[in-house]
């Protein structure tokens, strides 16, 4: 399976995240990347990587970010583990999560969930 690490500012954000994505595929390798290693507001590099290491089956890992320096801590993550496959998706949080752990759990390849997960940036959630 395709893991998920989901990379937030704030540890209760990220692990929120992975809550949600469980519950509709609790088998999906989904892992919380949140805050510094302190408990701080923050991001930490050791975090965001302990987080690819368990989540990856080799099948490639996903990784969500927030925003700000959760990219540019998951950037220099997927520079330093450049033997995994490793993929920043600039999706939704919460919907691309979601779909990324349904996709996962069913088998689907790496690029399949990547797809998945950038098309929740056009799903609405309310029609008008």
């Amino acid at each position: 399976m395709v893991g998920i690490v989901i990379v937030s500012h704030s540890e209760t954000l990220a692990k929120g995240v992975v809550e949600l994505a469980k519950m509709m595929a609790k088998d999906a390798p989904v892992y919380a990347a949140g805050g510094t290693d302190d408990g701080r507001l923050g991001t930490s590099f050791e975090k965001i990587s302990d987080a690819v290491l368990q989540a990856d089956q080799g099948d490639g890992c996903v990784l969500l970010m927030d925003m700000g320096s959760a990219v540019m801590t998951a950037e220099m993550v997927v520079e330093a583990l450049d033997d995994k496959e490793i993929r920043l998706i600039d999706a939704p949080l919460v919907e691309g999560a979601v779909l990324a752990a349904l996709e996962s759990q069913a088998g689907a390849a790496i690029d399949d969930v990547v797809a998945k997960m950038e098309e929740a940036r056009t799903i609405r959630k309310i029609e008008t």
